[in-house]
């Protein structure tokens, strides 16, 4: 069983180099040559796949790490702005709070302004945090396609990120 298996493969492996040359590319038929009865036929080689240079990886990578910079300063920008009014929203009440005339109306006034501001803050917080995370989920997938050499991207750093608290 084992010697025809042998003899079966090689009888197909001399047969595939009989007639791989029937399958190869041409690009034509010279037919100039020494005996009109022979013509040259001329083969290529199947086209060479271009890898990008280095340079252009590290641009693509450059790219990515600008859009995800863009992106990380845009929610920072709508998070600190966010805060801003909240800080702002809070003082305007804790002034009409403190304008009560009752103990018992300052109190709830007070709470109020505190619990507006807290949950201001948070919902603040979460934006940020959401807008970080697609920020740093987008390099990343961006980053994989570019195909960088290894050490060029900053994704080492994302815990240096701010937390935004």
């Amino acid at each position: 069983m084992y010697k025809k298996l042998v003899l079966a493969g090689a009888s197909i492996g001399l047969l595939g180099l009989l007639i791989a040359p029937a399958f190869a590319q041409t690009t034509g038929v010279v037919a100039s040559s020494t005996a009109a009865t022979s013509p040259v036929i001329t083969t290529t080689a199947a086209p060479v796949t271009t890898v990008a240079a280095p340079t252009t990886k590290i641009a693509c990578i450059g790219a990515a790490v600008n859009t995800r910079e863009q992106a990380i300063d845009t929610a920072m920008t709508a998070y600190t702005a966010a805060v801003n009014a909240a800080y702002s929203a809070r003082t305007i009440a804790l002034q009409s709070a403190y304008s009560q005339t009752t103990t018992a109306g300052v109190k709830t006034a007070v709470k109020a302004a505190w619990s507006t501001f807290n949950t201001s803050v948070k919902t603040a917080h979460q934006s940020w945090v959401a807008a970080r995370n697609v920020a740093w989920s987008t390099y990343r997938t961006a980053g994989t396609a570019c195909k960088a050499p290894a050490g060029t991207g900053d994704g080492a750093y994302s815990g240096l990120e701010a937390a935004g608290n």
